[in-house]
């Protein structure tokens, strides 16, 4: 029964997407596109935010002499 509560959730999330978006008015093939570009670009997001933002961090923190 808990995974069918969960599903049903997480059927709710998706459609709640696809209207917030506007997603519903495109085609399949359309949808999958928009959905492939978003999933790269917050991927993308994500590495570099896992890269970077430790050395961007440390130069703050030398600059403003939290850590020496």
């Amino acid at each position: 029964m808990a995974f069918g509560d969960a599903w049903k959730q997480l059927s709710w999330f998706y459609y709640q997407y696809l209207l917030v978006t506007a997603l519903y008015m495109l085609e399949p093939w359309e949808r999958t596109v928009f959905n492939s570009l978003l999933i790269s670009v917050a991927g993308m997001a994500v590495y570099t935010g896992y890269v970077f933002m430790p050395q961007h961090i440390m130069a703050i923190l030398h600059y403003f002499e939290v850590i020496q």
